[in-house]
């Protein structure tokens, strides 16, 4: 059974937070509250998510410092943060949420439809990226040994060729969107994004090349997860 991803869900206001998880249950993933930027750190601490929605108007710690732990922290300045605002103070707002580390900034209200959206594909990247990692570690320990020569060379190869396929659908994906958001004229975040993608996909591929026989992919680490 595929483990369901974790969306961090912020906000001081309970019927927000509600309406976010009204949004977002048809994604079928699990929804972590958190009511202050405290307890969204806390829950930090012990836990991996593919994306955080974090309100900016917040008492005590607002969104942009809580935004701004979050990206201090090696363990979590990777997730993908997607702000959540009531108020529009216009560009220069804007570009302080982009410059606090978000891959996205949304005025509320907004669109149901667009935000789910927007989660999912962040869900669905997390997801494909645990799925690689993991086959990845397989692979990694059957060919550090274990099963006789002739039978570990066989599966190893055949791991090594379905981790490569699997691959490479992501880039594709990854390159469609690349070439979408350009001819949309997207916004310097949904661009950032995507670079960033293309960054950790570039990565995943080093480490998949640095198995194959000969590669010395032992020593090889893998990319980071985001």
């Amino acid at each position: 059974m595929v483990q369901k991803a974790k969306i961090l869900l912020v906000d001081d206001r309970p019927e927000n937070l509600l309406a976010l998880e009204a949004i977002l249950s048809a994604l079928d993933q699990t929804l972590v509250r958190a009511s202050s930027g405290e307890e969204a750190l806390k829950a930090l601490l012990t836990d991996d998510f593919a994306v955080i929605l974090l309100d900016v108007q917040m008492p005590g710690m607002d969104g942009f410092e809580t935004a701004a732990h979050i990206k201090r922290r090696e363990r979590t300045r990777d997730i993908p943060i997607i702000f959540l605002t009531a108020i529009n103070h216009g560009p220069h707002h804007t570009f302080r949420g982009y410059a606090a580390g978000a891959v996205d900034y949304i005025s509320k209200p907004f669109d149901p439809w667009v935000l789910r959206a927007k989660v999912s594909v962040f869900v669905e990247l997390y997801m494909k990226n645990c799925q690689l990692r993991e086959q990845a570690a397989l692979l990694r320990l059957q060919l550090e040994g274990g099963a006789p020569q002739g039978s570990q060379e066989k599966e190893s190869a055949g791991l090594l060729a379905e981790l490569s396929a699997r691959l490479a659908a992501v880039e594709e994906q990854a390159e469609a969107l690349s070439k979408q958001l350009d001819d949309e004229s997207a916004d310097a975040a949904a661009v950032a994004t995507a670079a960033h993608l293309e960054r950790k996909l570039t990565g995943l591929r080093r480490a998949l090349d640095a198995l194959e026989p000969g590669a010395g992919g032992s020593a090889t680490p893998l990319p980071s997860q985001s």
